[in-house]
């Protein structure tokens, strides 16, 4: 089957990976224009686009998959299925109808649960034990098309972002092959959401990332895992912005003054919350690495009844 990969993020590259293991031929790959990345805003590849390199694939990079001309080279590729896996566009119908066994899409969640941009972030925010992968048919709404196999997923306590996003990944990529085998064999099911249960994953905004510290310890901690190791969920420490990467609830039941440190020992501190109490294990500071708080105390000096605040506090 000639397939044409639509990906970009790192949880497309697995699929990807797959795809070009199999009996398959990849003969296009789509991914997002090149960004400024890092601290010195230098162009970078996608992390797609880095692995089609290797294998000499053809790649385009439209700013807007829109464009008339992005479709003709889609079209001029000659795909039987198109794969989408995290892409970050909107698919036209021009090209959702093009190949004869139509698009299908990897989704990190059990939709209709967590349709949208950040499935895994606001799963972890949520507090969610449970979440997954979902094959879908797509259409022209927002993760809205027919589901093909979900696949249930475990979501350890001590998982981040980062951890559980490579776990879906790789899970996503086996049930994309599974899925592709069914189509081709003629087998393949086609599940119609139940839109009265579908939720929505909005796209982190900026005011996400801030961490209120009169919030619960266990809602403070999901925020951190949720985004780590990026963008990381941040304060304002002794005057300087600061990320936290890693914590741990201690205690959840406990008050006292909101945002004041507590207790610091050797290997981490602890921040009383609006309940309970929260032990940090991995900061930033801005303008340093990232670090575990046991290497960041050898340098900066905290103590008990130091007050963390918002920006502007």
């Amino acid at each position: 089957m000639n397939i044409v990969f639509m990906g970009t993020s790192a949880f497309a590259v697995p699929s990807l990976r797959y795809l070009l293991a199999s009996t398959h031929k990849v003969v296009g790959v789509v991914t997002q224009p090149d960004r400024p990345r890092g601290r010195g805003r230098k162009l970078s590849p996608t992390p797609v686009k880095e692995l089609a390199l290797k294998h000499d694939l053809p790649i385009t990079q439209p700013l807007k998959i829109k464009d008339s001309t992005a479709i003709a080279l889609i079209k001029q590729w000659q795909p039987d299925l198109i794969v989408v896996v995290s892409y970050g566009q909107i698919i036209p119908a021009a090209i959702l109808s093009f190949p004869r066994y139509g698009c299908i899409n990897v989704h990190a969640s059990l939709l209709p649960q967590y349709r949208g941009a950040a499935p895994i972030q606001r799963a972890l925010m949520n507090g969610e034990n449970i979440t997954g992968v979902t094959t879908m048919f797509m259409d022209e709404g927002l993760d809205t098309g027919d589901i093909i196999l979900q696949r249930s997923i475990f979501i350890e306590d001590s998982w981040d972002h980062g951890q559980l996003e490579a776990v879906l990944a790789e899970n996503g990529a086996e049930l994309l092959m599974e899925t592709i085998t069914r189509i081709a064999a003629g087998d393949i099911p086609r599940i119609k959401q139940d839109h009265s249960q579908a939720s929505y994953a909005h796209r982190i905004l900026a005011e996400d990332e801030i961490i209120d510290w009169s919030l619960p310890a266990v809602f403070i901690n999901n925020q951190i895992r949720a985004l780590s190791p990026s963008p990381g969920a941040w304060c304002v420490l002794d005057g300087y912005k600061t990320k936290i990467f890693s914590s741990h609830v201690v205690d959840t039941c406990s008050e006292g003054l909101t945002a004041q440190i507590v207790e610091v020992d050797r290997d981490s501190f602890k921040v009383q919350c609006g309940k309970g109490i929260l032990e940090i294990l991995e900061v930033q500071r801005e303008g340093k690495k990232r670090m575990l708080v046991r290497d960041f105390l050898r340098g900066n000096k905290l103590e008990p009844g130091i007050v963390l605040t918002q920006p502007g506090g």
